[in-house]
């Protein structure tokens, strides 16, 4: 697959790093040769030094035969026009980053795609979402729905309180039970379960179950203790935070902290409600946060521009008292360190983002891919297309490559799990984990 990527940014150069080695054709354009130069040396890739938006550039690039053109610079008017371009010079499909949430909404999505612009991304969003519903269930690091919660995958680290420690799995989730480890992150190591497998002490467990069963699951895993998110403080007032505040429900009151006083002011004219309230100060002041009562506040989320600020801010949130800790870490060398200083939720806005694009490159009918930075593993919805190899087999006899595993599927908008009995039908929605597997290995199981 040929691809074209414009900007060398930070999440122009992540998704040029993923692509490269999964052996795409791509092509890498910025007008600034420093920023092409930290990529080109260590990756299979081409670097263009030259405008995005010269006709002559994107002809040279190969745009006429371009599969996918990407536009991930920090001007959201470049992005729009260098896809325009490349739409009118013959790429497949464009995808532009923007940073309007005026842009965003339905109303104007065919609008963009007359004009040439496929599918517009807004990685706030993204991760607006992340932290509001890892802000839903205190006792969870990573929540994903399928279907509007038909199945419903939740990362819960395992602590003392656990039931479920030290016992083969075979012992815990058979058939007929209510849920299944798709897998476990231990240390710096994922694994994909086998009935032997058992959870130990600290294990990151990946749990696919069903909405009416998530009660059991905070009951098994000793999680029934933890306070339920009331009031939530919100360190850094950029454009996550405000995306996050305009999507967190009305029964949390939200403190946003802000050192800048202008932004204060922005802040409270977009954010009129009476849910939220906005501080002039800077978020690592502890008299401050003692002052704003953040003893009795259940959630703690950083979303600075600084990663180190981020992770230090939630270490200090954790020893005032706060269970729940939400840090931004752009830089992805850190995100380790912060799990390993148990922070709790990270949210990664250039992962985000590439998972969105990645789900494009695939010819199968893909709903949804979502990259668990924390297992390294993607997770993704595809869709079984009549006569699909998906559909010929039992689970157990498709022979899923080493590191795939299915956790659940959709039938008829209902929720089942999966065992190795399984029989897939044509036009279920089908939940795959996979580590260490390009997800294009898999997509050939559900096409026709």
């Amino acid at each position: 697959m040929k691809i074209i990527i414009a900007g060398a940014y930070a999440i122009g150069t992540h998704l040029a790093k993923l692509l490269a080695r999964t052996n795409q054709d791509v092509v890498l354009i910025d007008e600034d040769e420093e920023r092409l130069s930290n990529v080109s040396s260590d990756y299979d890739l081409m670097t263009m030094h030259a405008s995005p938006t010269s006709v002559n550039t994107l002809k040279d690039a190969g745009v006429g035969s371009a599969d996918l053109f990407i536009a991930v610079t920090q001007d959201e008017n470049l992005n729009m026009n260098s896809c325009i371009l490349a739409h009118a010079l013959g790429a497949k499909r464009t995808v532009a980053r923007m940073d309007n949430y005026e842009y965003a909404t339905p109303e104007y999505r065919e609008f963009f795609k007359k004009l040439g612009v496929d599918s517009l991304i807004y990685p706030e969003i993204l991760a607006a979402r992340d932290i509001t519903n890892g802000l839903k269930m205190s006792w969870v690091r990573q929540r994903w729905d399928v279907h509007d919660g038909a199945l419903v995958m939740l990362g819960i680290k395992q602590r003392e309180t656990s039931q479920i420690l030290d016992k083969p799995l075979k012992e815990l989730c058979g058939p007929q039970d209510p849920y299944h480890v798709v897998a476990i992150k231990r240390g710096s190591e994922t694994i994909i379960p086998t009935g032997d497998t058992t959870l130990k002490l600290y294990d990151l467990v990946y749990f696919m179950t069903t909405k009416n069963y998530i009660p059991y699951i905070r009951k098994i895993v000793g999680k029934e203790h933890y306070v339920d998110v009331k009031n939530v403080m919100v360190m850094g007032g950029g454009k996550t935070a405000i995306r996050a505040a305009m999507t967190i429900p009305e029964y949390m009151d939200v403190k946003i902290i802000e050192s800048d006083e202008r932004q204060c002011e922005r802040l409270n004219e977009l954010l009129d409600t009476d849910h939220i309230m906005v501080i002039n100060g800077d978020g690592r002041d502890i008299s401050l946060l003692m002052e704003e009562s953040i003893k009795n506040t259940q959630a703690f989320v950083a979303l600075t521009g600084n990663a180190e600020t981020n992770i230090l801010a939630c270490l200090t949130a954790k020893r005032l008292g706060v269970r729940k800790t939400v840090a931004m870490v752009e830089n992805l060398d850190y995100v380790n360190m912060a799990e390993s200083l148990d922070i709790g939720t990270i949210v990664n806005k250039k992962a985000l983002a590439a998972s969105y694009i990645y789900q494009m490159m695939l010819d199968a009918d893909v709903q949804n891919i979502r990259f668990l930075m924390s297992a390294n593993a993607d997770v993704g919805e595809f869709i079984a297309q009549p006569g699909s190899k998906v559909t010929k087999k039992k689970v157990f006899e498709l022979g899923l490559p080493k590191g795939a595993t299915i956790g659940g599927l959709v039938r008829q908008g209902v929720g089942h799990l999966v065992s190795g009995g399984t029989q897939i039908e044509a036009g279920d929605t089908v939940v795959v984990f996979c580590y260490d597997i390009n997800m294009s290995k898999i997509e050939k199981y559900f096409k026709d």
